[in-house]
């Protein structure tokens, strides 16, 4: 079995994995540099546990991670509690992905595992949406070349800029309204989020195909409001919330596979 991290600027997504790319568990929980390694690891514990999954059974980790404060006390808690040396997406690692952009050390771990999830699992030509603490729209080519992003504000962060900058506005669950057509505050916040969250995400997608100059390419979205957008609209071929890990463990394999 084999442990993936994936460390974000709002959460830690756990997901315990085995050799047939079968996702035996996820966890989930809020990113806090402030932790120690020994909250990290009753975390760790905690999840094998409720997954059913005995520590012995833990053969290997592997950590995909955009927030370098919290890499110290998490690694020190993988060695403490598992016994374990944790694979690290970052230089030296071998990815199977070409990074083609104009300065690819800017290109997260976390753009890097999704975009090796699609290009070895669909075969390239492909658009991946990331819906997470920002929203990012990655296109790799059949190549295995990853040669375009898009980056715009998630879209908590654009609720939570509402609530935060206008004093008499609420705040509010992210959830779609029955109609874009609010009749109270509330409604009317909902809509304007989804909706407009909607709108940009399919704009964004056709301009994308459209500067590209390809009208075959795939959308695959994952992130954990992935699904929010993926219910409203056509524009997304697939909706995937283990791409992460999926793409860890294809990373793994390559470096230190059995």
């Amino acid at each position: 079995m084999l442990l993936t991290v994936d460390i974000g600027n709002t959460n830690i997504t756990m997901g315990l994995i085995d050799r047939n790319c079968h996702i035996a568990g996820t966890f989930r929980v809020t990113t806090k540099a402030q932790r120690t390694s020994d909250e990290y690891g009753i975390h760790l514990l905690e999840f094998c546990r409720i997954s059913n999954v005995p520590i012995s059974q833990v053969e290997d980790v592997i950590i995909s991670s955009v927030v370098p404060k919290v890499m110290h006390s998490f690694t020190n808690s993988i060695r403490k509690y598992l016994h374990k040396e944790p694979v690290i997406v970052g230089p030296g690692i071998k990815t199977g992905v070409s990074i083609k952009t104009d300065f690819p050390k800017e290109v997260g771990a976390d753009k890097i595992v999704d975009a090796a999830a699609v290009y070895h699992l669909h075969g390239g030509n492909a658009i991946i949406i990331d819906f997470g603490t920002a929203t990012t729209f990655d296109y790799i080519n059949e190549k295995g070349e990853f040669l375009y992003n898009v980056i715009m504000p998630g879209m908590e962060i654009g609720a939570q800029a509402l609530w935060q900058q206008a004093a008499k506005l609420p705040e509010i669950e992210i959830v779609k309204p029955a109609s874009i057509l609010g009749k109270n505050t509330d409604s009317s916040m909902r809509a304007g989020v989804v909706y407009g969250y909607i709108g940009s995400t399919e704009y964004i997608v056709r301009k994308m195909k459209e500067e590209i100059g390809r009208d075959d390419i795939r959308v695959y979205a994952t992130g954990g409001l992935g699904r929010v957008i993926y219910n409203e609209t056509d524009i997304i071929d697939e909706y995937d919330p283990d791409l992460a890990f999926k793409g860890m463990k294809i990373i793994y394999e390559k470096n230190r596979g059995r």
